[in-house]
């Protein structure tokens, strides 16, 4: 990845492709015997076979984001408006995804948007299982907010991808008074000519740890993001344990963690317009955002973390093998 960001993308490529090949072939060395073979996307094709053939284990496909084939046309799609270069993901690495897909017992994606993208690129209904992420309710929690600024907070990369220019379009240019944008996150070089267009209409600060994200979330009004494409940006849960409403495009997975309308707002991607009014009906209404920051508390709490997660894993894991039997 550094050296991606040095510019050396040809080495990168490289790199990645090796890393992904060699590590497969490392752990289809040391399988032991299974009922099932749980591997995320693109690691484990050789795995996966193996597993299948000696010891007739059901296999599972992790996806995290949408099929590798959407992302990739979405994002072309994306740099192109902006006249950005795009770098496709590697042919090889789709390729041997797809082949994951169509190998595989079974998919799980994170999100309904992510269970509709690979539906569209026509993967059977019958393989996908959609099992939403859990968040850590110890870590991400509310802490008193300090003072009566309207603070809108984003978290994570700042990159084409997480639809950043959306976001400073959409806020960077309201003129209302106690009113704050706070960007949490790695930039990715892309993004440099966007911030520099808007200096001084933001707070930057950079990357925090995990462990104190609550701190900042707490401080804030509301939560936005206006991604492109996304698995589940857990981000979205974060916040709303931390107490504060979400304006979120549609292609985050939000539908699965929250109501629009109750706990937060869900948009259309690409939309400045609805990002604003959004934003501007929780500035001018505080009633409103105190009953979505209680019900976004309530709701998250109502979805479990990482036990129920498990939980539900396993009742797929058991499912499929009886069915079987």
């Amino acid at each position: 990845m550094l050296l991606g960001r040095w510019g050396f993308h040809g080495v990168e490529r490289y790199l990645n492709r090796l890393t992904v090949k060699s590590f497969d072939r490392w752990m289809a060395n040391r399988l032991e015997p299974c009922d099932v073979f749980h591997c995320l996307s693109s690691f484990g094709l050789r795995s996966h076979r193996i597993t299948k053939e000696r010891y007739g284990a059901l296999t599972v496909c992790d996806r995290g984001s949408s099929h590798i084939g959407f992302q990739d046309e979405i994002l072309a799609e994306e740099y192109l408006r902006w006249g950005i270069p795009y770098k496709p993901i590697d042919r090889v690495l789709v390729d041997r995804e797809l082949q994951e897909y169509n190998e595989c017992d079974l998919i799980f994606v994170p999100s309904t948007f992510v269970y509709r993208s690979f539906v569209q690129k026509g993967v059977p209904e019958a393989k996908l299982r959609k099992i939403p992420y859990g968040v850590d309710l110890r870590m991400f929690r509310p802490m008193p907010k300090s003072d009566d600024v309207f603070r809108v907070i984003y978290v994570g990369a700042l990159s084409m991808r997480k639809g950043i220019p959306y976001l400073l379009e959409a806020l960077c240019a309201l003129p209302l008074p106690k009113f704050e944008l706070w960007l949490i996150g790695a930039v990715q070089p892309e993004i440099k000519p966007f911030l520099a267009k808007y200096e001084g209409k933001f707070r930057y600060f950079g990357e925090i740890p995990r462990a104190e994200l609550h701190r900042y979330y707490s401080q804030a009004s509301v939560f936005v993001i206006a991604s492109i494409e996304e698995g589940l940006a857990l981000v979205q849960a974060q916040a709303m344990a931390c107490g504060i409403p979400v304006i979120a495009t549609h292609n985050t997975g939000a539908e699965d963690l929250f109501t629009d309308g109750v706990e937060g707002f869900i948009v259309p991607i690409r939309n400045t317009d609805a990002i604003r009014d959004r934003l501007l009906q929780l500035y001018h209404h505080p009633d409103q955002l105190l009953e979505m920051a209680k019900a976004a508390l309530h709701r998250v709490q109502l979805l479990g973390g990482w036990d129920t997660y498990g939980q539900r894993v396993i009742s797929c894991y058991q499912e499929a093998v009886m069915a079987t039997v």
